[in-house]
């Protein structure tokens, strides 16, 4: 086997050895005796091939005379292309990687008659336990095995992508030399620009998210004939176990999928708006990040004022309430190449399911929807209109609120009065008896951003179905009591029944109820009468002294601002 000095033998460990006292058993060719076969084979030699091994040359004796362990690295040849001795040429073809063989070589296949200086004597039979780590071919290119397919492929990796994936770097032998997994973090690069050796970039190519692949590379489109200078030795076959997490480009934008939009949709989200939306979030492979209903709270924000990050602000835009949407974001769209740390990789692409809930603008009013009218509506609700009505309220999800029907009972309020909501107010007013509307309340006119604990969320629209029952008319605006018919003269004389000159709270209250008894005047409907009438005795009473003078007395025309007589 020894050519150009003996091809594997370092002079250094050059040995002199004596003739053997026992002449060998002559051979006519060579002998293989197979000491280890691997249970597959990776890749057999053919001639041509360049081959990686570890060898230990000994006589029959078994006495050493070189090994490629002693030097620490692998013998590196072209098999059949006359840089080894015939017998080792021969004995290499068909070997598979991993392969261990115990090669015995006649001296007319090794040095023959001649021998090698003082190493190799004339005629001498040599032994070679050879193990073969590594074999490629000048012709060789990328070989691709893919091993597990996704059900679903919406895109594969294209020159100039952008990629995330996990991956275990071994040479042919299986001797791991690298892997992203025990750095826990994936290997994130440019596809197809230069930024990875030339096999990987060709290897990469068409892969889907969740692909898992065997890459396998000649030198040549690996590290070359130096290796890395560390773990990978020079003229190396490599191979990577491959799993593609994450890709997207530069030149992606936002894309919104999976739309499932209800029949009705009257309005869409607009730049500006105020949205209420519930979310999963992960990552392009399936990774779980975030999710709003693990919160059991919704999200709520504004919609194109930066309060998100961009790609959720575009992809927000259009939406209708009930909708459901999928809107993936390329990471310079939303956390870039820094992520956010623990559960957001770096140049991670994002996938949000998304379901509208509900959305309203800050300038919005009321919404007034009748949906019946009475033919005869001459009579209409008014500021100060004491009024009974049924109403059901919901979220704009159909998440019941309340509802009077389940009370069995109409709910009864004074028109702006403040009992109720302003929105509420607001739709109630010039209403019939007997009509029906819908009304539409945003949460600035309903119950803001607090809402209500356990009942209304905080910023959330109202909808409320709403049938007026009844109407009593209310005073005029400043007023708590009015005369039927004409007032009195000598009023303040009926007042004081005792003649002392002086009104008493009861004497005031006691006329005052008569009055109404009698159907001569009105209290404010809607109130507690008593609370009416120690109001008007309070305003009366100019001094507080807790009685009335018909000085201090004055009827309503007679003054301002006071809400009295």
């Amino acid at each position: 086997m020894i050519k150009c000095a003996l091809g594997m033998l370092s002079l250094s460990l050059l040995v002199t050895f004596a003739a053997c006292n026992a002449p060998p058993v002559p051979l006519d060719d060579i002998l293989i005796e197979k000491t280890f076969v691997p249970e597959q084979c990776v890749r057999a030699v053919k001639v041509g091939d360049f081959v990686r091994y570890h060898y230990i040359g000994m006589f029959p004796d078994g006495k050493k005379f070189d090994s490629s362990y002693d030097r620490g690295s692998t013998y590196n040849v072209f098999v059949g292309k006359k840089q080894l001795i015939d017998g080792m040429d021969k004995a290499l073809v068909g070997m598979c990687v991993n392969e261990r063989s115990l090669v015995k070589i006649p001296p007319h296949l090794a040095y023959g008659k001649q021998g090698y200086g003082d190493i190799i004597p004339p005629d001498a039979i040599l032994h070679f336990d050879v193990l073969l780590l590594d074999v490629w071919s000048p012709d060789d290119g990328v070989q691709i095995n893919t091993y597990h397919t996704p059900p679903t492929c919406s895109r594969k990796v294209e020159v100039s992508d952008f990629v995330r994936y996990h991956y275990n770097g071994t040479l042919l032998d299986g001797t791991l030399f690298d892997s992203s997994h025990t750095r826990m973090r994936t290997y994130d690069t440019y596809v197809g620009i230069g930024w990875l050796i030339a096999g990987m970039d060709q290897g990469l190519l068409g892969m889907c998210i969740g692909e898992r692949r065997i890459i396998t590379m000649p030198p040549s489109l690996g590290y070359g004939e130096n290796g890395d200078g560390s773990d990978i030795p020079g003229q190396a076959s490599l191979v990577f176990d491959v799993v593609l997490l994450d890709l997207h480009n530069p030149r992606d934008g936002v894309t919104v999928t999976n739309q499932i939009v209800p029949e009705s949709c009257m309005r869409k989200t607009e730049v500006g708006d105020f949205v209420r939306y519930h979310y999963n979030g992960s990552l392009l492979d399936g990774t779980f990040f975030d999710s709003s209903y693990s919160r059991n709270h919704t999200y709520d924000t504004y919609v194109g004022r930066g309060y998100v990050i961009a790609g959720m602000d575009e992809g927000l835009i259009g939406v209708c309430i009930g909708e459901r949407r999928t809107i993936t974001i390329p990471p310079h769209l939303a956390y870039g190449e820094e992520g956010t740390g623990s559960k957001i990789p770096g140049s991670a692409v994002l996938v949000f399911d998304v379901h509208m809930i509900d959305f309203h603008n800050p300038s919005d009013n009321t919404e007034v929807t009748v949906t019946f009218k009475p033919e005869e509506c001459e009579k209409q609700t008014k500021k100060g209109d004491f009024i009974k009505y049924h109403y059901n309220g919901t979220l704009l999800d159909g998440t019941p609120i309340d509802s009077t029907l389940s009370y069995g009972k109409t709910y009864n309020i004074v028109l702006g009065a403040n009992q109720v909501v302003p929105g509420m107010e607001d739709g109630l007013m010039d209403m019939c008896v007997g009509e029906k509307r819908r009304l539409l309340i945003p949460p600035h006119l309903a119950y803001g951003e607090r809402g209500v604990t356990d009942q209304v969320p905080g910023s959330a629209v109202m909808l409320f179905d709403v049938e007026l029952v009844e109407i009593e008319d209310g005073l005029p605006e400043g007023y708590m009591f009015i005369w039927n018919d004409e007032v009195p003269p000598s009023l303040f004389a009926e007042m004081d029944k005792d003649k002392n000159g002086e009104v008493e709270p009861s004497e005031f209250t006691d006329y005052i109820m008569q009055q109404v008894n009698e159907g001569k005047g009105r209290l404010a409907p809607g109130f507690d009468p008593y609370r009416i009438i120690d109001n008007m005795f309070s305003n009366q009473d100019r001094n507080g002294d807790g009685k009335i003078t018909e000085e201090e007395f004055k009827l309503k025309a007679d003054e301002v601002p006071h809400d009295e007589l």
